[in-house]
């Protein structure tokens, strides 16, 4: 068969159409047979693989659930759809959503793949009020920051290691209710056997070996990808050695950091500190 080449630049949808075609193909499924598990003709389909069609939400969300893509489509469609999300973040996510485990250490808020919906409303109305961004902006970025959530549901899940300083924990962020909600979130994720939820206390000092976000990516061929953002724009490190550094300082922040059992003791002191203040 006569394959068509997609150029990736020929439209701003041919990167759905190629990873689309991609998942498909790799499944070992014919348009015919994967059509009508996501709502459409075959014709269609082939419209969408060649970006002459721009795809629904509805057909993308379904794409994941027939591909089993851990919601690397919907993640696309969303990065495609409007700009809202940081430049060079939809990269990051797609590679995210393949990755087999996750490495996270984040230093002022909780991390977004842990985040209650509430707490990322909160985040997002904190910038609306200040007259950062438009509502409509602040919507999408809700929206967006759930849909990645979608990579925990994953079969088989990632692994996924997170060490939150504990300035997380203390920011009071939409509230008591809602920081009181968010932690309990992180007891319920720490009991997951793939969820590693580590507290670094201030205690730590200068001996925190990070002073900004940083996220480790190993994929399924064994390659490891940093991710880092400066200013609003975030990057993706690709150098073997600079990544091997970053590496062996995440090791090391894991020793130095409290561990799982004391992390889960500490949260549960800070929430419960939460409950007991007044209204």
């Amino acid at each position: 068969m006569n394959k068509k080449k997609i150029d990736p630049e020929s439209s701003p949808w041919a990167p759905f159409g190629i990873q689309l075609r991609a998942f498909r193909e790799a499944r070992d499924l014919l348009q015919e047979e994967l059509a009508p598990l996501i709502g459409c003709s075959p014709s269609h389909l082939s419209y969408i693989e060649l970006a002459h069609r721009p795809p629904t939400r509805k057909l993308a969300e379904l794409s994941d659930i027939a591909l089993d893509t851990g919601g690397t489509m919907l993640l696309m469609w969303y990065q495609l759809k409007n700009a809202a999300i940081l430049e060079g973040f939809p990269e990051f996510s797609r590679y995210e959503a393949l990755a087999e485990e996750i490495r996270i250490f984040e230093a002022t808020v909780i991390t977004g793949l842990l985040q209650t919906r509430a707490y990322t409303t909160a985040l997002q109305m904190g910038s609306v009020n200040l007259g950062l961004s438009p509502q409509k902006l602040a919507n999408e970025r809700i929206e967006f920051r759930m849909a990645r959530q979608q990579v925990l549901q994953r079969t088989p899940p990632p692994v996924l290691h997170v060490v939150l300083d504990e300035t997380c924990l203390r920011r009071v962020v939409g509230g008591r209710d809602v920081m009181v909600e968010q932690l309990l979130h992180l007891e319920e994720l720490s009991a997951r056997p793939n969820v590693i939820i580590q507290v670094a206390p201030f205690t730590l000092g200068a001996n925190r070996p990070f002073t900004h976000m940083a996220t480790l990516l190993t994929m399924p061929n064994r390659k490891v990808l940093a991710y880092g953002e400066v200013e609003q724009r975030g990057y993706i490190d690709r150098d073997s050695k600079s990544v091997a550094e970053l590496a062996k300082s995440y090791d090391r922040l894991a020793v130095e950091a409290l561990g799982q059992t004391e992390s889960l003791t500490f949260m549960r002191a800070v929430r419960r500190d939460l409950e007991w203040m007044s209204t």
